[in-house]
C-alpha cells in the first residue's frame, strides 16, 4: 500500500513513521509512505499556503491553490514520488517565465505541423497517460469535524485500498473549495487538534495494522478491540501472582477451549457495561445473548 500525507509540516511523520510496527510495515515492504511538503507547490517567496479568510474573522485560512496544484501532480506520479514536487518547481518556474511547461525551445510551432503517424502517436501516448493517471489517482482523505467518525470498519474499508492520500489542514481550517477533491472526509471525534496531521497519523497506524504481514501473529488484528464489534478480552502475563493480584486460573487451565469461552465472555461483560450502545443492533448467537441476559438478571 503507498500511504502519502500533503501538509505544511511532513516533519511531524517522522517520529511515528520511523518506530515500532509503522517502521516494520515499511521494512517489510507492506508500506511505501511519503510525507509531502505542501509549501512545495507554491511559488511565491514567502511560500505562502494560507491567509486571511474572506468576510473577516479570527485565524488564517489554507489556500485551495497550493492543494489543487499538489494534487494534479500526485496523481501524475504513479507512485507519488519525489519527482512530484520536482515536476511542481519545474512548472512553476515556465509559468514565471511565461513559457509551456514543458517546452524548452520557446518557439511557436505552426498549426497543423507534423505528420498525421506522429499525431496518432500522441494522441495514443495520452490516452495512455490519461488511463495511467486514473489507475494512479489516490483515494483522497480530508481531516475535519464534519467528516464520518472514523472507527474499525472505516479502517477495515480504507486498508482494502491501494494508495491514500491525507489532505492535512491546519491554522483555522482550509478553504472549502479544496474539499472538492476528497474521496472521503474523516473525523477522530468531537474535539480540536492543532493539525490534520496529528489525526492522520491515528487513521494510519489504525489502517495499516490492517494489512496483511504487518502485524508479527497472522490473526494479530482479529481479536483487538471493535474488529468483532465488542471490547477486547482482559490480558496477562507473567507472573501469576503480582502483589496478591492473581492471573484467572482458566487462563493456566491448559484448555483452549475453555479459555476461548471465558475470553468471549469477558468481552461481552466488558462492553455490556462500558459500551452498551455497541451491542444495540448486533446479531449474536444464542449461547452469547442467554450470557448478557444472565449479567441483566444478576444486575452486574
Amino acid at each position: 500500500m503507498i500511504i502519502e500525507t500533503l501538509s505544511t509540516f511532513p516533519d511531524m511523520y517522522e517520529s511515528v513513521m520511523g518506530a515500532s510496527m509503522m517502521r516494520i510495515a515499511q521494512e517489510k515492504g507492506i508500506l511505501d509512505f511519503k510525507a509531502h511538503d505542501l509549501r512545495d507547490w507554491t511559488h511565491d517567496r514567502h511560500r505562502t499556503t494560507d491567509d486571511e479568510p474572506y468576510g473577516g474573522g479570527d485565524g488564517l485560512v489554507m489556500k485551495c491553490a497550493p492543494i489543487f496544484k499538489a494534487y494534479e501532480s500526485l496523481c501524475a506520479s504513479p507512485c507519488g514520488g519525489s519527482d512530484a514536487a520536482d515536476r511542481a518547481s519545474g512548472e512553476g518556474s515556465a509559468d514565471a517565465a511565461g513559457q509551456i511547461p514543458g517546452d524548452s525551445s520557446g518557439a511557436a510551432q505552426t498549426p497543423g505541423e507534423g505528420s498525421a503517424s506522429a499525431d496518432a502517436e500522441q494522441a495514443l501516448s495520452a490516452a495512455s497517460a490519461a488511463a495511467d493517471q486514473t489507475a494512479s489517482r489516490p483515494y483522497t482523505i480530508f481531516l475535519a469535524p464534519q467528516g464520518r467518525r472514523f472507527d474499525d470498519a472505516c479502517a477495515c474499508e480504507l486498508a482494502k485500498q491501494d494508495r491514500l492520500l491525507f489532505i492535512c489542514g491546519h491554522y483555522e481550517g482550509i478553504d472549502e473549495r479544496a474539499y472538492t477533491l476528497a474521496d472521503e472526509v474523516i473525523s477522530l471525534g468531537d474535539y480540536v487538534l492543532t493539525s490534520g496531521e496529528l489525526a492522520s497519523m491515528v487513521v494510519i497506524d489504525a489502517v495499516v495494522r490492517k494489512l496483511p504481514g504487518v502485524l508479527g501473529a497472522e490473526t494479530g488484528a482479529l481479536g483487538e478491540s471493535f474488529a468483532d464489534g465488542l471490547l477486547e478480552y482482559p490480558q496477562y502475563t507473567r507472573p501469576a501472582n503480582f502483589n496478591g493480584m492473581e492471573v484467572p486460573a482458566v487462563l493456566l487451565s491448559g484448555n483452549h477451549g475453555v479459555v476461548d469461552r471465558w475470553r468471549r465472555e469477558q468481552s461481552l461483560e466488558r462492553t455490556y457495561r462500558l459500551r452498551p450502545d455497541l451491542l444495540e443492533g448486533m446479531e449474536l448467537p444464542d449461547v452469547d445473548r442467554a450470557f448478557l441476559q444472565s449479567l441483566s438478571t444478576d444486575g452486574r
